[in-house]
């Protein structure tokens, strides 16, 4: 399968995060384009191409776009949502680290599109070197008049502003990030009303991932065509364009592989030199840990949104965490429920109480007291907080434990059987090669 890198094309050339650099390989020309075009039809060109949001949701980006109301006399804002905290997830950080100006000149032509002279990124504070090297960039961009009060000369002024989150995982949630930039605590809003109405200071505001405004620039100069007809497998016209997947686990060379949307795990192991000791792959997440898991039997199934959901998870972030037949099933669901209840924010019941109970219960299981009994309990739990949370933390938070007990049930009835785990103490990834 020949592969044309589009977002990381220059992620490898000298000196990939600076202004320079990035102008000698099609920097900025996106923008330049844009400034010529008119904002609908930037919004039109965005929706004709299919791009889908990668925060997780896929939702259509063009569309979300063309929610904000015009001519309402309010300011209108930007937001970008590179608080990236999904375990498995880590494509956001290393493309801020490696082509910061993408995700600024995808910021610039969304803005110029949605009538916003103000953007706010928020970043997880804990990743300072992508936040130095954001602020860099911005300055630069501001030095080269592609962000100020007169963008390129156009009349067009862009604002830009480089924020450190505090680090929680619910601020990945949109409405809690715009409480936490606000400088709230950050909890899930009530929607309606939706940001495109009521979002930052209670104004229209779009809120997009990192992954998604990096799309842009290269949607506009290609064109719509171009990024449609990048894609494989069944459902590529519905979800069109390239995506960078984030490999990690028990295989040979972890790390970030851009491919067409339709890839399979199957392709990626070719790409990543496959499992490692020889061993055989058990179990994986299709995007990130709050996606149900799937198993060998889903190699094949293309990594896009419709086909993923009608395997029965979700393509989330692309975030393939892949474990070996030697791994513990039940150990792994335990520290992704262990983060849940950690992270949830305890504003509605069913989360903050049903994560906290399945932590209790897993830990059971885990260390050889637990009954089989507990896992109709875990069930139980899980249905008592599916669509009842007050956003989607509590939903994920249920998947890790429903898709393994439907595909490894043996398993946890191993551990009570056997009055413990039965692949003793855990193993390490580090020196594992």
């Amino acid at each position: 399968m020949p592969l044309t890198p589009v977002l990381t094309k220059r992620w490898l050339s000298p000196r990939s995060w600076e202004l320079a650099t990035y102008e000698q390989l099609e920097g900025y020309q996106g923008l330049r384009k844009a400034l010529t075009m008119h904002p609908d039809e930037i919004v039109q060109v965005v929706k004709d191409s299919g791009l889908r949001g990668r925060g997780g949701a896929g939702f259509p980006t063009g569309m979300k776009w063309g929610f904000i109301p015009q001519n309402d006399g309010k300011p209108h804002y930007l937001v970008v949502n590179a608080d990236e905290g999904e375990p498995g997830t880590c494509r956001d950080l290393p493309l801020m680290m490696a082509d910061p100006h993408s995700l600024i000149e995808g910021i610039a032509i969304a803005c110029f599109a949605v009538r916003a002279n103000f953007a706010a990124i928020y970043v997880r504070g804990e990743a300072i070197h992508a936040l130095r090297r954001l602020q860099q960039a911005v300055r630069e961009a501001y030095a080269a008049k592609y962000l100020g009060p007169d963008v390129l000369g156009t009349g067009f002024a862009l604002d830009v502003v480089v924020h450190a989150g505090a680090g929680a995982y619910i601020c990945g949630e949109e409405t809690a990030l715009l409480d936490s930039l606000e400088g709230y605590r950050g909890q899930p809003r009530l929607k309606p009303p939706f940001p495109a109405t009521h979002g930052l200071y209670s104004s229209p505001t779009v809120v997009n991932n990192v992954g998604t405004l990096a799309s842009v620039p290269p949607i506009i100069l290609g064109g719509a065509d171009w990024w449609k007809s990048i894609g494989v497998g069944p459902n590529a016209a519905k979800s069109p364009g390239t995506s960078i997947f984030s490999l990690s686990g028990r295989i040979k060379n972890p790390g970030q592989y851009e491919a067409p949307m339709g890839t399979t795990l199957r392709e990626l192991l070719e790409m990543c030199g496959g499992m490692r000791e020889g061993r055989q792959l058990k179990f994986w997440t299709p995007g990130g840990s709050s996606t149900p898991m799937f198993t060998a039997e889903h190699l094949d199934v293309p990594l896009d949104f419709d086909s993923v959901a009608a395997a029965g998870s979700m393509n989330g972030t692309s975030a393939l965490m892949v474990f070996d037949d030697q791994d513990c099933v039940v150990r792994a669901v335990l520290k992704w429920t262990e983060f849940y209840e950690h992270e949830s924010c305890g504003k509605c019941t069913p989360c903050r109480e049903g994560t906290y109970w399945m932590t209790q219960v897993m830990r059971r299981l885990e260390t050889g007291t637990g009954t089989t009994e507990d896992l109709d309990t875990l069930l139980d739990t899980c249905d008592n907080i599916l669509g009842r949370s007050f956003c989607a933390l509590g939903d994920g938070a249920t998947s890790p434990i429903t898709s393994s007990i439907q595909f490894f049930k043996d398993e946890y009835t191993a551990h009570v059987e056997g009055r413990g785990c039965p692949f003793g103490p855990a193993r390490s990834l580090v020196g594992a090669h």
